[in-house]
């Protein structure tokens, strides 16, 4: 069954982190929308390549305020006419348990941010500001990358589709290739990816970090946890599931 899905993502790597459920959204005929907070010009555009070989139909950038994401009424507006026009059935977003202890700027309040406007998307607030717009109120809603995952969703119909998605992600892969050359011993590099010293740029040897780091995480939540799924994207969904029928 297609449906509407958005991501409301901090940065531009979680549309990719998630998208194994967005690309299997698209594949079914679904519609499958991004809104990201803060994204350089440069990552802005490699979002969008990411995006297409996802089958995001579209990318909203919001240019918030960089060091400075707050529950200002600006921002609450803006995620709410995202919502209001995409009309999802289902909305991904960062893991409140997760982002508390996650050390990347803005994520904090960024989920208080995040939890308000989909609350007020439902209701009157700022209908002033988009009298086009009705209130949309989202039943369902997934955390990505959680703390404590209660649900899987299989990549193997669609893990070639995510990896060149992240291939998309120049400058990301560029950060992280330099941040982890110097955070990590050599010693602890070699084991992480043998001959990470001699790769030729901080983008290749942040995309082997990133590449060897994904199949870890997607191996525990899969085939190391005794599941039928070898590589899964692991989330949680908020409340109870609600079934007419036991699941297999």
């Amino acid at each position: 069954m297609s449906k509407r899905i958005l991501l409301l993502g901090v940065y531009g790597m979680e549309m990719v982190e998630c998208g194994g459920a967005l690309a299997i959204n698209a594949r079914q005929g679904g519609f499958s929308f991004a809104s990201i907070m803060l994204a350089s010009d440069t990552m802005q555009s490699e979002v969008r390549q990411a995006a297409a070989e996802l089958g995001v139909e579209q990318v909203y950038f919001n240019g918030f305020e960089r060091g400075g994401v707050d529950l200002r009424r600006d921002y609450k507006l803006a995620l709410c006419r995202v919502i209001r026009e995409t009309r999802p059935d289902i909305i991904i977003t960062q893991d409140p348990e997760h982002s508390f202890e996650d050390l990347d700027p803005d994520r904090r309040p960024a989920m208080l941010l995040i939890l308000e406007a989909i609350a007020l998307a439902g209701r009157d607030f700022g209908l002033e500001a988009m009298p086009e717009l009705a209130p949309h109120p989202v039943a369902t809603l997934y955390y990505m990358s959680p703390s404590r995952p209660n649900c899987s969703l299989s990549l193997a119909e669609v893990w070639p589709q995510k990896e060149k998605a992240m291939d998309c992600l120049a400058a990301q892969m560029t950060f992280s290739g330099r941040h982890f050359g110097e955070r990590l011993s050599p010693a602890e590099r070699q084991a992480l990816y043998p001959g990470f010293d001699q790769l030729a740029s901080d983008q290749a040897k942040g995309r082997e970090v990133q590449r060897a780091m994904d199949k870890a995480l997607y191996l525990h939540t899969g085939l190391v946890s005794h599941s039928r799924i070898a590589l899964a994207e692991p989330y949680r969904r908020q409340g109870l599931f609600e079934m007419t029928e036991l699941l297999v």
